[in-house]
């Protein structure tokens, strides 16, 4: 699962914050403490990498972007549901998606993934075809309005972006992109390799 993306999944960053029983989410109006920075006496390049990982992960875990774009489009879409559109955008290229693929990629019980994606077949966001190669099998896909949903949010997402590094030189934001794409790559590949010797 690609899901190491340090801005938000399925995200949208695609993929959802795995939010832990030990890591509950906060309230609304409940403000957030970043924990206290540990005293690194190693690579200060490396312990300020760490220190920005933690940050981030605590506006992933927020949610702020997903939230931003459900208030702004103004429909009756939850979090959960953008994750599973989410999801067959970013794989639907690569293979084909069922309601058990969406569930699998985005930790939730099959039966929860049933229900995501009936809700939106009837919003009219997602539809469901035959398989191409095996024509007993459903297979999910995006509509044309789910689509749009999904342009929005992204324009949203470079909006936000945008803003972040205002003020920044043409060069310097060409090299985040690339050195960040790299790092998340870097991750990537570390969770494989973590997901491969768990099983």
């Amino acid at each position: 699962m690609a899901s190491i993306l340090l801005f938000e999944q399925g995200a949208l960053c695609y993929a959802p914050a795995m939010m832990s029983a030990s890591h509950p989410k906060p309230a609304a109006d409940e403000p957030v403490t970043e924990p206290a920075a540990v005293p690194f006496s190693g690579d200060p390049p490396l312990a300020a990498i760490g220190q920005a990982m933690t940050r981030m992960r605590l506006l992933i875990g927020r949610r702020f972007i997903g939230r931003m774009a459900l208030k702004r489009i103004g429909t009756g879409l939850e979090l959960s549901d953008l994750d599973a559109i989410g999801v067959i955008k970013r794989i639907g290229s690569q293979q084909e998606v069922t309601v058990g693929t969406i569930a699998e990629q985005l930790r939730i019980d099959p039966s929860r993934g049933s229900r995501i994606v009936a809700d939106l077949v009837r919003q009219g966001l997602l539809e469901r075809a035959a398989s191409q190669e095996d024509g007993r099998r459903s297979l999910v896909k995006v509509t044309a309005a789910g689509r749009q949903v999904l342009d929005e949010i992204e324009a949203i997402k470079r909006e936000i972006i945008a803003e972040a590094t205002a003020g920044w030189p043409a060069a310097d934001v060409e090299a985040f992109g690339r050195l960040y794409t790299r790092f998340t790559e870097g991750l990537e590949a570390r969770f494989d390799r973590f997901e491969q010797d768990e099983s």
